[in-house]
């Protein structure tokens, strides 16, 4: 072939090829465009298509399917689910709790978190955060929300399991928070794999009186306790009527729990967790009946095809441009500043009300010191203090400062100010 028709041969195709990707890209265009017509409508979570489930062969620990087995099946969510990773904090390093609010310093004072308690970050690093914190954890129990591979040992050996050595099951950890903590190995739909939130709320689910979402966020975002005797995770309740702050610590008072003894001032306390699911759900709160929790801090993303899906990266509702825009704006005009208004208005009145608690411990602590007041009247203002601090403590560790639920909020401040202030009037 001469090089003038070698020219116009690789010209031609050249052309040709130009021509099929302007084609390819015409068209892919048109799909998009005819996936976003057809899925207007899909702007709730549970609106969005559930997505054939293949079979795959779990390579996780005691038979747990990965999240890294479900990427090619799922290539968008496990994307979205990666970018968890992303959440290191706040710029400039993470929160340390223990310097921010420095009273916490002595009113936890007896357990770990009185010196190591830093800002929660992404699912992708509850592994790593169990292992590089100080706090001390002696017992399997403590992996209990750090991964699926926990879950489903327990559910392959036992209760017995919570009691184990940490370091000897620890050793057989690897998988952080992801699909089968809310899936089982059955993604599109939500299984309750926690033996502990199966036994409280499976019946409910089933009755349609508790939404799913939300009992499968709560399996880790909830007030928790383990047993004295046994160990085993538990939740101090069994129905949503037993869900409320006065029900939980009417229960912990009946069974004389304490999970530390403040060292100042001999107070057995109740270290509350991080009781998202119990306020979310729990009276007074607005969107409960409405919205779930996938609502708002997942929602619907859309891929290249314009095909939506359900985001797996766990964002604040304010980050999410996409739900301000469409569900969020039905209602509010200003989000976003409603919420600051909200948080400003409760994690005040939280500095408040702890400054009270630090006083009030300083003031037990003198009287016992003293030895002037009987173990009757140390007790009855030991009763008062306990009650107080675990209504601050369950606003305080609730990880939305008030928004998921403000008039609850309002009410244990309320409260454990009152009851605080009934004790110092006893000195």
């Amino acid at each position: 072939m001469s090089t003038s028709a070698n020219k116009k041969f690789w010209g031609n195709v050249a052309c040709a090829a130009a021509l099929v990707a302007v084609f390819a890209g015409s068209m892919a265009s048109q799909v998009a465009q005819a996936n976003a017509k057809a899925y207007a409508a899909v702007t709730s979570v549970k609106d969005v298509p559930v997505p054939n489930v293949p079979k795959v062969t779990p390579t996780g620990a005691n038979g747990v399917a990965t999240a890294a087995d479900w990427s090619k099946a799922y290539p968008d969510i496990y994307a979205s689910h990666m970018a968890n990773a992303d959440n290191t904090g706040h710029e400039g390093g993470r929160i340390k709790y223990t310097e921010q609010d420095p009273d916490i310093q002595t009113l936890y004072q007896g357990m770990g978190f009185s010196f190591d308690y830093t800002e929660a970050i992404g699912h992708a690093y509850t592994l790593q955060d169990i292992a590089e914190t100080t706090r001390p954890h002696k017992l399997a129990n403590c992996l209990t929300c750090k991964t699926p591979d926990l879950t489903a040992l327990v559910n392959a050996q036992g209760t017995g399991v919570y009691a184990m050595d940490f370091e000897e099951v620890m050793a057989q950890m690897s998988e952080t928070v992801s699909c089968y903590n809310c899936h089982g190995n059955t993604p599109g739909t939500i299984v309750i794999e926690s033996d502990y939130m199966k036994n409280a709320m499976q019946d409910e689910i089933d009755a349609g009186t508790m939404d799913a979402v939300n009992v499968s966020c709560g399996q880790c975002h909830i007030e928790y306790y383990f047993d004295p005797d046994t160990k085993a995770t538990l939740t101090p309740y069994g129905t949503p009527e037993e869900m409320s702050p006065d029900a939980i610590l009417a229960y912990y008072n009946g069974m004389g729990f304490s999970d530390y003894t403040n060292e100042n001032s001999g107070v057995q306390q109740i270290k509350v967790q991080h009781p998202e699911f119990e306020t979310y759900t729990g009276a007074g709160s607005v969107h409960a009946g409405t919205f779930n929790c996938a609502d708002c801090h997942m929602g619907v993303a859309y891929n290249a095809k314009g095909v939506p899906y359900v985001s797996h990266e766990f964002t604040s509702p304010l980050d999410n441009q996409h739900l301000l825009d469409t569900t969020c704006a039905a209602c509010h005009s200003d989000l976003a500043g409603m919420v600051k208004g909200i948080q400003d208005e409760i994690t005040g009145r939280e500095t408040e009300i702890s400054a009270l608690l630090v006083e009030l411990n300083a003031k037990l602590a003198a009287a016992v010191e003293a030895g002037e007041m009987s173990e009757a009247e140390l007790d009855a203002i030991r009763a008062l203090d306990r009650d107080a601090q675990f209504y601050w403590d369950f606003v305080y560790v609730e990880n939305s400062e008030g928004a998921h639920n403000s008039a609850l909020a309002r009410e244990c401040l309320d409260k454990a100010e009152a009851l605080a202030n009934e004790a110092l009037a006893k000195f």
